[in-house]
């Protein structure tokens, strides 16, 4: 089966295409194959350090990383050969094979992408000949027609690799049928071939509801779907985007964790963790009157954190927060979160914007920041990892206010147990390494039970 790939393809962005990527590497692993995943580009300010066989540090999507994680292989920077960090609505960070490599904008979309295009080809190739099956995942939908003719992650990438596609989509938006079917129709006859089938994605209810519709959409396409996934909401992902964050909460509880949904949000998963502990309530707030019954407000990690703190001062949150902590509650900053809480912020080299600029911090905490050209990429054990621009020296604690530059530590229990006895003096009781494993396990499970997985493989051979 060496040099085998399958892609993932999507009708819509978070149709669920990480989600079957995922489930199909955990079950894949089981059965004894060495399974790889892919993105070619992903689009996303939530990332995670890998580190190379030689100790370099790198850069990738956390989506790719957990696929990795669900396939029991090393996460390593081929994984996802670009990532691209929105730093605003029309430029982007390129992160070109775990580095960073300038940006892209919308003036030089299409001319900025054959680079990048060819460094991503040469990672899937890389990974087809090391790895018994790559499983690939597209990103928003390959009928997205306008990009066509630029596009290395959905039907470019099948079309360089002769990649068999299937195509998912969220039922429980409704319009399955007509996305399905224009999503095939909207293609030219090279990519067409390269489609065969799809799969029905968090639906809800009786499948014998469907078939009627999924044969007649097999006979008008000559495809058949492969599977439907039922909703569950145990099903969590650490996520890419922002998509869905109104919904990122835990069931219930007495105390109230307050995050600040800042514009620009990155690596808003340091709060999973959290959100795990069942006498935790975890809330993303872009009111500051949604803070005043907060037990702990979290600034969370920022891909620009002076156009962030900007915005922060022009809806007023920084007054709550300086209240928040004058009433002797706690806050905890995260990486720019961090930076926020400090006396200033400069930036003599022009990594968010303008060379020179210079702001006033919040002042909870004695330290300053200097933006530097280089980026620091580190891994701590025994979790978490660092990815800023920012040189931050001074104290990183000031009574019930901390900050940390290191992204994942809550995910560690010990580390997480220590700083809510500390700031809220309550237990720990939730494992979040074994809570990923056990959602992993149960999208592995979800995957051969309800997916033709025997076919979808048989279909890459």
């Amino acid at each position: 089966m060496t040099g085998a790939a399958l892609l993932v393809a999507g009708m819509t962005s978070d149709a669920g295409k990480s989600v079957v990527v995922t489930g199909l590497c955990r079950a894949l692993s089981r059965r004894g194959i060495r399974v790889a995943p892919f993105k070619a580009q992903n689009m996303s300010n939530n990332s995670m350090v890998v580190v190379d066989a030689d100790g370099v540090a790198g850069e990738i999507g956390r989506a790719q990383w957990v696929q990795a994680i669900a396939a029991g292989a090393v996460p390593e920077v081929a994984m996802n050969p670009v990532l691209l960090k929105p730093g605003s609505d029309r430029r982007s960070h390129v992160v070109r094979m775990g580095q960073p490599d300038g940006e892209v904008s919308a003036r030089n979309w299409h001319d900025g992408r054959a680079r990048l295009a060819e460094t991503a080809f040469a990672a899937f190739d890389d990974l087809r000949a090391r790895f018994d099956l790559v499983v690939a995942e597209g990103a928003g939908s390959p009928a997205e027609i306008n990009l066509r003719s630029s596009d290395y992650v959905n039907m470019g990438l099948a079309r360089h690799g002769g990649v068999p596609t299937v195509v998912v989509g969220d039922i429980d938006r409704g319009g399955w049928f007509a996305a399905a079917y224009g999503t095939l129709m909207l293609l030219d006859a090279e990519d067409q071939a390269l489609i065969k089938g799809f799969i029905v994605n968090k639906f809800r209810g009786e499948v014998d509801l469907l078939q009627p519709g999924l044969a007649d959409l097999e006979q008008r396409t000559g495809r058949p779907t492969y599977g439907v996934l039922p909703w569950r909401p145990d099903v969590w992902l650490d996520s890419e985007d922002a998509l869905d964050l109104t919904a990122r909460r835990s069931l219930a509880g007495a105390r109230k964790v307050a995050v600040v949904r800042l514009p620009r949000i990155s690596n808003f998963t340091d709060v999973d963790a959290l959100g795990l502990e069942p006498g935790l309530d975890v809330v993303f707030v872009s009111d500051p009157a949604r803070l005043a019954d907060a037990d702990l407000v979290v600034l969370p990690g920022t891909r620009s954190t002076l156009a962030d703190l900007e915005w922060l001062r022009s809806r007023g949150l920084d007054r709550a927060i300086l209240a928040h902590a004058a009433a002797g509650r706690p806050v905890l900053g995260i990486c720019g979160g961090c930076q926020m809480l400090g006396r200033s912020i400069a930036d003599p080299v022009g990594v968010e914007g303008p060379a020179g600029a210079s702001v006033d911090g919040l002042g909870l905490l004695d330290l300053t920041t200097t933006f530097a050209a280089d980026k620091t990429l580190r891994v701590h054990e025994p979790a978490g990892y660092e990815i800023h621009h920012g040189r931050v020296t001074g104290e990183r604690r000031a009574g019930s206010v901390t900050g940390t530059m290191v992204h994942g530590s809550l995910e560690d229990d010990a580390a997480r147990s220590s700083y809510l006895a500390g700031a809220l003096g309550m237990d720990a009781t939730a494992s979040f390494p074994e809570a990923r494993e056990r959602r992993l396990d149960l999208l592995g499970d979800l995957v051969e039970e309800h997916l033709d997985v025997d076919a979808l493989l048989e279909m890459t051979r």
